[in-house]
């Protein structure tokens, strides 16, 4: 008896103990804040950045959540908005506007454990990265265009900053490459987002006698003027052709979700650095599509080439093919030469062909 219970204790010991093991609890998803300056509409700016969003979304599932706020203007109303993402518990936060860029830094100081994506400014700080994207490549791509089908062209832009200003000269230029007589007129509107007013803008410059518009604003008011008056327009930022069916030659859309991605698994990684990107075609932030009815095979097939030698560095729209001139008959740069990034991104002037002067 003595001996059989021995052997059950010492049989006991070696049987280990079965417990009932809870699932760790999932981590919480990462929240996602995005700042819209206009209402989210069908195409332009913020409809681009919606899209990014959204494929955050698409890539990362449950990992994230996601959140906008839309049409907030730039200054006190976008400090306000910031905080109150940050406030709500948002780790990573994007504002996606050039006037925002001063309110993001104030409000990434009262919060340094937040990451915040400043896209278009140019100011950095520990816990602020900074990117843009090269439009003046896709401007150049359209001007090409625009060039082979017309020989005077309008330009609605919103501010002269230098973002802007390169847009218009990259488009001078690239029309001038193919048209050296052609024209830009620019209407300066002190406005991102105005869509009467961009209405009216374009109006008066196709009366002016221009056979095609390009802008630098936020709505499709620009594409729907184009269609009314049977002109040609360059849609900006995204695909327009569902309001200008007849009037698109081709778009310059702008490629955000690879980006937004990369740093939101950047944050949950552990690896999100403060950093500036500029990017282009190369990078894929930046493309030249969806070209319209009225567009010649030969013509799409040559933009699309350009497009080509942009991505393989055998293109730079700001190399000089023959001395560059302002508007005012200044040399800016001699045959051969190359803007730095430097200067690019310090732009001061309009390029020869060029209409219109730094003013709104």
């Amino acid at each position: 008896m003595y001996k059989n219970l021995a052997a059950t204790l010492v049989a006991a010991c070696f049987i280990s103990p079965v417990f009932s093991q809870a699932p760790a609890p999932a981590a919480p998803p990462l929240k996602i804040g995005v700042v819209h300056v206009t209402p989210v509409t069908e195409a332009g700016w913020v409809q681009q950045h919606e899209q990014a969003r959204k494929q955050v979304e698409a890539a990362l599932g449950d990992k994230v959540k996601t959140t906008y706020v839309e049409n907030v203007a730039e200054g006190a109303d976008a400090e306000r908005v910031i905080r109150d993402l940050a406030r709500q518990g948002h780790q990573l936060i994007f504002t996606p506007s050039f006037g925002y860029m001063e309110p993001t830094l104030k409000v990434a100081k009262e919060f340094p454990n937040v990451k915040f994506e400043s896209i278009t400014g140019y100011k950095t700080a520990p816990n602020v990265a900074v990117a843009n994207a090269r439009y003046y490549e896709g401007r150049y791509l359209a001007g090409i265009a625009a060039g082979r089908m017309a020989t005077s062209a309008g330009y609605v832009a919103g501010f002269p900053i230098p973002e802007v200003i390169q847009g218009i000269n990259a488009f001078a230029l690239g029309m001038r490459s193919v048209n050296p007589q052609a024209t830009v007129k620019v209407v300066w509107l002190g406005a991102w987002f105005d869509p009467p007013r961009e209405r009216e803008a374009a109006m008066t410059l196709f009366n002016q006698g221009v056979d095609v518009i390009a802008f630098h604003t936020g709505s499709t008011a620009v594409m729907s003027a184009a269609q009314e008056r049977g002109k040609l327009a360059i849609a900006y930022h995204s695909d327009m052709r569902k309001v200008a069916p007849d009037a698109q030659l081709l778009a310059v859309t702008h490629q955000w979700g690879r980006y937004y991605t990369q740093r939101a698994r950047a944050v949950l990684d552990g690896s999100w650095k403060s950093g500036a990107l500029w990017g282009g075609v190369k990078e894929g932030m930046i493309r030249v599509d969806s070209f319209g009815p009225k567009v010649p095979k030969k013509v799409a097939d040559e933009v699309l080439a350009r497009q080509r030698d942009i991505a393989n560095g055998k293109l730079h729209p700001f190399t000089a093919r023959t001395t560059l001139l302002d508007n005012e008959g200044h040399q800016v740069l001699a045959a051969g030469q190359t803007l730095s990034d430097a200067q690019i991104l310090d732009m001061n002037f309009l390029v020869q062909g060029v209409q219109g002067r730094l003013t709104h």
